[in-house]
């Protein structure tokens, strides 16, 4: 794990926060498989995951702090996240049918050259 794929990583939470979509997508390769923490699979390509954050972002609004960082056995990054979720008007959600919610989480990304190429959600370490 480089401190460039860190430091890349990083200013992706800091867009998505923002609600930067076109900044996190111009790190993802064309065919990335981003996983969908709200339906459970995978969305596959750019658009995809536009579209995917666009949704997300119309009923719910997700706040993502990466906590610590290392590297996996086959060279993936992962990122202890505190996920904090919230309705449209900042207060906490409360009976949502959905699977995103405050927790810890482990997020990881797994990349060729500059691209991440695969985003994964698994349960914190």
């Amino acid at each position: 794990m480089s401190q460039n794929d860190v430091e890349m990583i990083k200013r992706i939470y800091a867009s998505f926060n923002a609600r930067d979509i076109d900044a996190v997508l111009a790190v993802l390769s064309d065919d990335v498989a981003w996983a969908n923490g709200m339906d459970g699979g995978h969305v596959h390509g750019r658009e995809a995951v536009r579209d995917y954050w666009t949704r997300q972002w119309a009923v719910i609004s997700p706040h993502v702090e990466p906590m610590a960082f290392e590297e996996t056995p086959g060279g993936a990054v992962a990122v202890e996240v505190i996920q904090s979720v919230f309705d449209l008007d900042g207060r906490p959600l409360e009976g949502q049918t959905h699977g995103l919610k405050d927790k810890t989480v482990t997020h990881i990304f797994r990349m060729e050259g500059d691209k991440i190429v695969r985003f994964d959600i698994r349960d914190a370490l």
